[in-house]
């Protein structure tokens, strides 16, 4: 009695074996590629290149008692290949530095900030004041602060762009800031 040759045809074939010699070998396969990276994620990258490489070379290897060997010779091949292309820049550390932080702003000068905004903003003309109140500090858009004020949106446009043009001039402010 003869056994069938599998063909490239009859890939489907081979696959049932293929997989199977992976579910059992996996595991030491696995431990081989993590001794060769430091990452176990890269390790588990490595594993799966050279087990493609290995399933595309499937119906060419002739003693599939030697197969560990082959996978591992793949596995080492192609790690040595991804060091080659690796970029100079690249390289491994303990610990991923951190940028200085910024500088928190202090919490007083901020106060003074929003005092010395708020006397200026008690400074504008009372409808000036109510638009900018409503635009800026109960954010609505401008439809809405047109809505609440009973006035067209061009008003309160050329209103708020006014007080703007006040604010940023205001003597206080300039200090502050």
């Amino acid at each position: 009695m003869t056994t069938p040759v599998c063909t490239s045809a009859s890939s489907a074939a081979v696959f049932p074996s293929f997989s199977s010699y992976v579910r059992a070998r996996g595991p030491v396969l696995l431990r081989t590629a993590r001794s060769l990276t430091a990452n176990p994620s890269d390790a588990e990258d490595l594993l799966q290149t050279a087990l493609t490489k290995t399933f595309v070379a499937w119906e060419r290897i002739e003693d599939h008692r030697a197969l560990d060997g082959y996978v591992r010779r793949a596995l080492l091949n192609t790690r040595t290949s991804q060091w080659r292309k690796r970029k100079v820049d690249e390289f491994a550390c303990e610990e991923i530095p951190e940028p200085d932080p910024v500088p928190a702003p202090d919490p007083a000068e901020a106060q003074v900030l929003r005092d010395a905004m708020w006397r200026a903003v008690l400074r504008l003309p009372a409808r000036q004041r109510a638009m900018v109140v409503l635009r800026y500090y109960e954010d609505l858009s401008e439809a809405q602060t047109a809505e609440v004020l009973g006035v067209s949106v061009g008003t309160v446009k050329s209103a708020v762009s006014r007080a703007l043009a006040k604010l940023r001039e205001d003597p206080e402010l300039a200090v502050a800031a």
